[in-house]
């Protein structure tokens, strides 16, 4: 069978946010039921620490997936013409090991990582909750109003980032997307007031959210720091809400919103209430009332990546899309 390329113009095509929710639960259950094997992701530094490659292998038995994303992040790249995450994710045979797809790995992990916090929101927020504020004007940004607006009906929607002409351009593009109406804000504080909805999907390595402006009854997705010397909520937003995360070992070895006020005391190991998966299978309790503070950290895990692979391929090779090249991979006969 030939190798699938699937650039990134075609995987938003292929993985639609409303399916990917969905594709992300199995995955996240499968995980939770034992079916996956999942290292944590390693990562190569360059010695100046202006970026990284990071190394993300995983196994899901259901679908019988084995694949790997390997991934680039550059900073310095926010704001310019390249994401700062670049990469493939690669998928590859379980009974052969033949190579089936390299897939662009900037738009897999702009859908997924929204999809799983489309999933959060499904399984956290109240289900009134409609008054969405984003923190940072990115990709992330633009993906995660996508799924709150797949798993939520919006009735407002304000954003902030760095400048408010950044907001303002973030707010005008999506009104024609979408067709409603968002504003543009100067600051978080101003953003997030009132909010029963909130999504921060900032670069920054200091708090942008403080616990002290979020309104009782609020659910957060705090997505944007992913090492464990950045995070975006302060001690207080922590500590005040329920806290859930994707993976348990993931988030008590890299994830700076909970490591930091972990390593201040101010929270225990079991202020992890559970994860997206434990809930799906009845194991932990989602929210107990409409006035508690629920808090997802995303960081995002190799499972999620292979997951949205899967679902990419296979809707490629139904549709006949793609790039099929003869990669190889058959014995070498020498003469």
């Amino acid at each position: 069978m030939d190798t699938l390329i699937i650039p990134q113009s075609l995987v938003p095509e292929l993985l639609p946010m409303a399916e990917c929710v969905d594709v992300m639960a199995e995955a996240l259950l499968a995980l939770e039921n034992g079916d996956a094997v999942l290292p944590l992701r390693s990562m190569v530094w360059m010695p100046d620490q202006s970026g990284l490659l990071g190394l993300m292998p995983a196994y899901l038995g259901a679908p019988k997936s084995l694949g790997l994303k390997v991934i680039s992040y550059l900073p310095g790249n926010h704001g310019g013409d390249r994401d700062s995450h670049q990469g493939a994710v690669l998928l590859f045979d379980t009974a052969t090991g033949a190579l089936l797809a390299m897939i662009d790995a900037s738009a897999i992990t702009a859908i997924r990582t929204a999809a799983v916090s489309g999933l959060a929101t499904q399984l956290l927020a109240r289900e009134d909750a409609g008054d969405l504020a984003l923190l940072g004007s990115g990709v992330q940004a633009s993906t995660h109003l996508e799924a709150m607006r797949a798993v939520r009906k919006l009735r407002r929607v304000r954003v902030c980032s760095q400048s408010l002409s950044k907001a303002q351009a973030f707010a005008r593009h999506h009104e024609n997307t979408f067709g409603f109406p968002i504003e543009a804000v100067a600051t978080a504080k101003e953003a997030v007031h009132g909010a029963d909805l909130i999504c921060t999907t900032t670069p920054s390595r200091e708090p942008v959210l403080f616990g002290d402006w979020i309104a009782e009854g609020a659910h957060i997705n705090a997505v944007g720091a992913c090492f464990a010397s950045a995070r975006e909520l302060d001690t207080a937003a922590v500590v005040r809400s329920r806290l859930y995360v994707d993976r348990r070992e993931s988030a008590l070895a890299e994830a700076g919103d909970v490591l930091i006020p972990l390593a201040e005391g101010a929270i225990g190991d079991d202020h992890i209430v559970g994860e997206l998966g434990e809930i799906l299978a009845g194991r932990v309790p989602a929210r107990r009332s409409p006035r508690e503070l629920t808090l997802f950290k995303s960081l995002g895990i190799a499972i999620e990546d292979l997951a949205a692979a899967h679902h990419i391929h296979a809707r490629a090779r139904a549709l006949g899309k793609g790039i099929a090249v003869d990669f190889g991979g058959r014995r070498i006969a020498y003469d």
